[in-house]
Parts: structure tokens; sequence; C-alpha cells
């Protein structure tokens, strides 16, 4: 192991982008354009087991975190997956412990896939938007059909095989003004892990303007309040919910562990199908194409200088209003890619999600702060 400290989440693509639904608001499908032509892209053998020696070697830690996306990472195949394992297995240094995570739309999943996945102990989340249509508004098959029965036969099956799958829910301007319903919902489906992902589109041709289907940014973080009220109230300790997780961690003086809430980014790259290297999920592009890991390993690309450049700019560009914030700690300016509004002092750089997400960590701040001066009073 090296003596360099590595904190990283690659996003493994290896199907590409080949899925076989067609959201509405998926933002990565049109990087099919990457396969060169394949319908169905598939990482070769020679790379899957380059890059499982690669990410192994570049972890400096105990535990090693495999993540699979796509598109839809099971068009695979279950064989492909079970290569990877093996070849973890083969690879895998003594006293050292590897875990997989998969993130799924849950309609490919049969008994097969299941018994696979428990076996092997895979973390797996999977996309539900809710129920009835404001799952299927948005959430549709390549004939453009409804997919919720589907995905929760396939989420029924994985907590029959004895997996906990977490929910992975995008909040757009359709369940957003439902947040009880589609929580009680996940609640009546025995959900105990939510993640909520905002929906934020950019209008073609527009610097500023977000389409119809994205989430209203106040009315976010209304969503987000009226859930933490009744996860307050009845769920706590029994369900987590991410962001509620992550605001708290500013109580115990913790580091954010998702991304978007961190100070600087960069640490979840990705990796597609035929080795290419991208500074990041959102950023799959021309521009941020550091190289392939045939030409070089995975530790130089995650510690080059363009990789860092990338991750120290979300500071670095961070404006004044965000920096004087009174949350701040909470938000850090989330993603960068959605910084693209004027702040209220005139200065661009302003996140999209600003207004939502202030309401929301101002409304559980009184109870941040209280769970934290209990904890420190502990400590004393």
């Amino acid at each position: 192991m090296t003596s360099v400290s590595r904190e990283f989440q690659v996003f493994v693509k290896p199907a590409g982008a080949d899925c076989n639904l067609r959201c509405r608001y998926c933002y990565y499908l049109d990087k099919i354009s990457l396969a060169s032509g394949k319908s169905h892209p598939l990482m070769p053998d020679e790379i899957l087991e380059k890059y499982v020696i690669q990410h192994i070697s570049a972890v400096t830690d105990n535990l090693i975190f495999f993540s699979w996306h796509g598109g839809e990472p099971l068009l695979a195949g279950v064989e492909f997956y079970r290569k990877a394992v093996g070849f973890q297995k083969k690879h895998r240094p003594a006293g050292t412990k590897i875990v997989n995570g998969i993130q799924t739309n849950g309609t490919l999943l049969n008994e097969e896939w299941c018994s696979f996945l428990s076996a092997e102990g895979f973390i797996i989340g999977i996309s539900i938007d809710g129920p009835g249509d404001l799952h299927n508004h948005s959430r549709r098959s390549v004939k453009n059909g409804p997919t919720l029965a589907n995905v929760i036969k396939g989420y029924k099956l994985l907590k029959q095989y004895g997996i906990k799958p977490e929910i992975l829910c995008v909040v757009n301007s359709g369940n957003v003004k439902y947040p009880l319903f589609v929580y009680d919902f996940f609640k009546e489906i025995g959900a105990e892990y939510i993640t909520f992902l905002p929906l934020v589109e950019r209008s073609v041709g527009s610097s500023s303007d977000v389409s119809v289907n994205s989430v209203p940014s106040l009315e976010f973080g209304l969503f987000l309040s009226a859930i933490f009220d009744e996860w307050v109230e009845k769920d706590i300790g029994r369900i987590k919910i991410q962001v509620f997780e992550e605001a708290a961690r500013t109580a115990f003086n913790q580091e954010h562990t998702l991304c978007i809430f961190r100070v600087n980014c960069g640490g979840v790259p990705v990796v597609e199908y035929n080795g290419d290297f991208y500074s990041c999920d959102h950023y799959v592009d021309k521009d941020h194409r550091l190289g392939n890991i045939r030409e070089h390993d995975l530790a130089y690309f995650l510690d080059s200088s363009e990789q860092k450049q990338f991750g120290e700019a979300k500071l670095i560009t961070l404006p004044r209003y965000c920096i004087e914030c009174e949350v701040r700690a909470m938000c850090n300016g989330e993603c960068p890619k959605n910084r693209f509004i004027i702040s209220p002092d005139g200065k661009p750089g302003l996140n999209y999600l600003c207004a939502g997400y202030k309401y929301f960590f101002n409304h559980c701040r009184p109870f941040i702060e209280a769970i934290g001066e209990e904890w420190r009073k502990k400590q004393r």
C-alpha cells in the first residue's frame, strides 16, 4: 500500500450509457455516442482485470469499494460481474475487504441476479420516484410504457434475498408537490435507506433557465423540510435519509461523505467501458477526458494536476454570497454543475438550488445544533 492518502469512488460504466429504459430526465443516455457505433458496448475482460488491479492498488484503506453504474449496469450481464468478483478475489491483498455497489433501475432483476448479488454481498441502489404516475411519468420503457410495476417486482425480490436496497428518488417538478405521499409510499414498501436527488436540467440554448421537469429550487427545500419533520417525529434511527445524515455530520465536525457537499470535489470520477477516465459523472466530455487506464494507471489520474484543479475549482469559484452564508458548512455550494444563476449581490456562479437548500438547512439547523450540543456534553 502506498503512503499517499486517497479518498475516491469511481463510477465504473461496464456497459457505457446503454440502458433498457428511456427516462425523460436521463443526463447520461446521450453518452452512448462514446461507444463508437456499438449498440451494446461491454467492457472487455482485459480492461476489466486491469481496472480491478489498478483500483485495488490506488486504495489507501483496508476497505476497497467498487461502484458499478450506467446507463443500466445490469446490461453487462451477470457473468460479467462473476468475472469482476473473480478478479477482485484473485488480486485482493491480505487484510483488506472488498465491497461492491451497483445502481440499477431494477427492471432486469430476477432470481439469478438476486441470488448472485446476495451471495457476493453487493450494496444495491434502486431508482424509484414515488407511487404510480409520480414514477411512471418520467421513467419510461424503450417503448414508452410505464415501469413501476417491474421496478417494484425487482425491489421485492431483492428484499426476499436479504438485500436492503437504497432507494434513489429523483425529485422533479411533479413529485416535489407531494412530499409525504412519496415518503409514505417508501415507508409502505419497507425502505430503510433513501436518497433524494434534485433534478436540474438546463434549457437548450439558455445559460440560466431550466426545463419544465426541473425541480423548483424553493419547492425542493419545502419538500425536504416536510419529510424531515415527519422523519424526526416517527422514523429517526429507523430510516436513513442521506441528505439528513449529511446535515447531521456538521454537528460532529465530520467531513461530508457526499461529494456535492464537500469543500472540494474531484473524488468521484468515471471510468467508461473502454477504459477512458473522466473527471466526473456530470462532466463526461472531451474537455474532461484525462486519458485511458491502458495508458496510465488509475492512481496517476486521481493524483494528476488536472484532476486536482478540477476538484479545487469548486471552492475557488464559490461566490461571496455562499462564503458568508450561515449554512455554508452544510452545503459548500453544492455541485458545480448547478452553479449557473446570479447571486443577490449580482455575482455569477450561484447554485440554482441555493434557495431550496438554504431553506431546508436553516429549517433543520436547530435540531442539528441541539444534537451536536448533546454530543459535546457527553465528550466533556
